[in-house]
């Protein structure tokens, strides 16, 4: 059985929870409530779903613009996966190159080559862009 939309259940929704854009910690505090209330609920009817969505869109929207991730360089990404792993210098060794390259390259003498870029995001499973 195939539910289908219904716009005055939706309409309903709107009407009840009056959502707009978030402005304070309170009110994100709020939509992540109702929304986790939502996502946790057994059976949604396709109104819900798309309120669930509107609410996840509001809230992404609040975050990103007040809890922005800074970007790093390519340098304190590796350092950070290598702590993030316990890794030594030792460890990449064979990944990066020579027992010299790579510490060059981990104590910021030497930049991460395009080809050792390739190789880290592979040891790591992340994307490559991280290290360029």
């Amino acid at each position: 059985m195939t539910l289908t939309f219904n716009p005055s259940s939706y309409g309903e929704l709107l009407a009840r929870y009056q959502p707009k854009v978030l402005t304070s910690e309170q009110e994100c505090d709020e939509a992540i409530a109702l929304a986790e209330r939502l996502e946790f609920q057994n059976e949604r009817t396709p109104a819900e779903e798309s309120f669930l969505e509107l609410l996840t869109v509001l809230i992404t929207h609040y975050e990103e613009a007040h809890y922005p991730i800074p970007e790093g360089d390519p340098l304190q990404v590796l350092h950070h996966l290598m702590e993030a792993q316990d890794l030594r210098q030792e460890d990449l060794v064979g990944i990066v190159g020579s027992r010299g390259v790579v510490s060059e390259v981990v104590n910021g003498k030497r930049s991460i080559s395009k080809a050792q870029a390739k190789a880290l995001a592979e040891y790591f499973g992340v994307d490559v862009g991280l290290f360029i």
